[in-house]
């Protein structure tokens, strides 16, 4: 059976010589690949934090090709510089939520926590890296030998050497912390917390935290211009999105998306040029774009429910938006600012990326 199910992944992944497709096997765990002829456009790796998998899906068809099992609640997912290996934030901890009595909810599974290594190529999790204690979501530093991690329940990042899967040290940050971001020079790091409102900026080659300062409530996510001037940062509970100066680390202004606690702010992504800022806002079910010029929202589009990850075409012409309730996957024509598919993922969609073949 175990041999089956890695058969249709490979296969599903474009591995093996192609037969007349791969289905399900019988009895088999609903996570095993689906297969479809594939396109040579790009993929979409979308991890659910549910069903613990990840969905792949090619972009020029949007088949799902793949779904791969990773292990306890993936979250963050990014690329290394050379787009070759994929790493994914695993966590043994629970799942909490709004609605959840947290005192009944079991105790954390330590042993899951870590980061996934998943070459593109092979399709396929070579390892699981330490990753500190429930690791959220990360960058990858600009060299790709490093990576920078919040561990959400730990009010700490960590910093990991990817060749020996070692955490190098571990500094403290505010509470929850969550989003992460190096510099686009790589230099510096910075890391936002859910609790304190406040960013953390962290010197990676010294191994300190060097600056922290407020920026709104509950921030989760950062977004650097190209030049590195400026930074955006969500505030999620203020429902705006935060502009940060950079060389005096202090709020230049608040852009307002949409009414406090109706219109939530989730993740933030530049353009490659730096010139639109898309921001998706969770309960809101809108992905807004707002123009770097001016800092003013110039339209929006409802994708779905809770849009929460969103990842651009390796072209910039394509939104992708996970959205978590519904499990499935929005694309975004951005010419027209338009849904013109939805794509069904695995159990609470929570990250994205796409990469070219």
């Amino acid at each position: 059976m175990i041999q089956a199910k890695a058969a249709c992944t490979l296969l599903a992944l474009g591995l093996l010589v192609p037969s007349t497709g791969c289905s399900r096997v019988q009895g088999s765990n609903p996570s095993v690949a689906r297969v479809n002829s594939e396109s040579s456009q790009p993929r979409i790796y979308v991890t659910n934090e549910v069903s613990g998998d990840m969905t792949v899906i090619d972009s020029g068809t949007y088949n799902v090709i793949a779904t791969i099992a990773l292990g306890k609640r993936p979250r963050g997912i990014h690329a290394s510089p050379d787009g070759r290996t994929l790493y994914i934030a695993l966590s043994g901890s629970p799942i909490a939520g709004p609605d959840v009595d947290e005192s009944t909810l079991p105790p954390p599974d330590k042993s899951a926590d870590g980061v996934g290594v998943f070459d593109v190529a092979q399709g396929k999790l070579l390892r699981i890296i330490a990753g500190g204690s429930d690791p959220e979501n990360f960058d990858v530093s600009k060299d790709g030998r490093q990576i920078y991690i919040s561990n959400e329940d730990a009010s700490a990042v960590s910093i990991v050497d990817i060749a020996s899967g070692k955490v190098l040290k571990t500094l403290q940050v505010g509470g929850q912390p969550e989003g992460v971001r190096a510099t686009p020079d790589g230099r510096l790091v910075y890391v936002t917390s859910e609790d304190t409102g406040t960013i953390s900026v962290m010197d990676p080659a010294a191994g300190k935290v060097i600056a922290t300062f407020k920026v709104g409530r509950r921030p989760r996510s950062i977004a650097f211009l190209p030049d590195g001037s400026r930074a955006y940062v969500n505030a999620e509970n203020d429902g705006n999105v935060v502009v940060v100066d950079t060389k005096q680390r202090r709020m230049l202004q608040a852009i307002s998306v949409g009414e406090p606690g109706v219109v939530k702010p989730m993740a933030v992504l530049l353009s490659a040029d730096g010139a639109r800022l898309y921001v998706s806002t969770g309960r809101g079910r809108r992905v807004f774009t707002i123009d770097t010029a001016t800092n003013k929202v110039t339209g929006s589009v409802d994708v779905g429910q809770r849009p929460w990850g969103i990842a651009l075409s390796p072209d910039g012409k394509v939104l992708y938006s996970a959205n978590g309730p519904s499990n499935d996957v929005s694309v975004v024509q951005l010419a027209t600012n338009t849904v013109t598919k939805r794509i069904k993922a695995g159990k609470g969609p929570w990250g994205i990326v796409a990469i070219a073949r």
